[in-house]
């Protein structure tokens, strides 16, 4: 059982626009509600990859009970934590050309007894669970060591933690040592004060991202893929083929689920980043924010480069 949380969900919004151009009118081509959060999106990648997950989100409010219709069509079990105030909606326009825009709410302020029941059912899942997924924002009223007290409750359990976060809260859980961390250049580049911009700042990221505590992190380069170091300090270059991206969104959440399932199947660690790799650009060529199943992800896995860096 691999147990996401989204501390954070949304009700997302996607529109398909012919075209987005700066001071010019696009026009409307398709539109849909769905789920949204990072654990949401990433059990349901788990779960088309054929593994057993339970998503743990936050529920308030119209859009909370729109939340959980969206929900129940999933083929996973999911536990929400009702709160007072309501959920966020997220809008993400894209276009035919691979361009596209997300505009996220803040989200609701949680006080300390929603915040008590939450961390309550975080733990309550956690026996027996093979991996823990900490993914996303966290909302106001949520302390910025939120996901740090539940990666020391998980370490007392044994349970490996991944943590897909930015800002604080990824700070304050990398004092935690968590198992890994899977930051974005603009997340990296937030944490760290500084620009990434050639390939030699990537790799001095990762070194110092594993020196803030991280056992081991993927740092995911969009379409040139990913730098990865495990617990030993072995690092690969991992590198996709190139596509035509539809939509990069959603794809960080692909190659966290993707890399987690991985671990799972016993897979090394290269092998592993290798699978979350080729997850998030297969889900990238696709329109929308959509997630490829196995086989579309397999398909790209075979034409991923893996390659250890020195």
């Amino acid at each position: 059982m691999i147990v996401t949380l989204t501390v954070n969900p949304a009700i997302d919004r996607n529109v398909t626009v012919d075209r987005l151009v700066f001071e010019d009118r696009a026009y409307i081509l398709s539109s849909h509600e769905s789920a949204g959060g990072r654990g949401i999106n990433a059990s349901c990648v788990l779960r088309s990859f054929g593994a057993d997950t339970l998503a743990i989100a936050t529920c308030g409010g119209k859009s909370g009970r729109l939340l959980e219709e969206f929900l129940t069509r999933c083929d996973f079990p999911f536990s929400l934590v009702r709160i007072r105030q309501e959920i966020r909606t997220n809008i993400t326009v894209a276009d035919r050309q691979g361009l596209a825009v997300k505009l996220n709410e803040k989200g609701p302020s949680l006080n300390p007894s929603e915040i008590a029941r939450l961390e309550k059912a975080v733990r309550g899942s956690l026996r027996g669970a093979d991996w823990l997924m900490l993914c996303g924002s966290l909302p106001p009223g949520v302390p910025a060591d939120f996901y740090a007290r539940l990666i020391h409750y998980s370490q007392k359990l044994k349970v490996p933690v991944l943590v897909d976060a930015d800002g604080e809260a990824l700070e304050a859980a990398l004092e935690e040592k968590p198992t890994v961390v899977t930051p974005n250049q603009q997340e990296a580049e937030r944490l760290l004060s500084r620009a990434l911009i050639t390939r030699s700042h990537f790799f001095e990221a990762v070194e110092r991202i594993r020196a803030m505590g991280a056992q081991s992190i993927i740092l995911s380069l969009g379409a040139r893929g990913a730098l990865a170091a495990d617990s030993t300090g072995r690092a690969v270059e991992v590198v996709p083929p190139r596509i035509d991206a539809l939509c990069p969104i959603g794809a960080g959440d692909a190659l966290a689920a993707a890399f987690v399932w991985a671990q799972t199947q016993k897979h090394d660690f290269p092998e592993s980043v290798r699978w979350g790799v080729a997850a998030g650009t297969a889900s990238a060529r696709l329109p929308g924010v959509s997630f490829a199943s196995l086989e579309q992800t397999r398909e790209v896995y075979a034409r991923v480069e893996t390659r250890p860096i020195p």
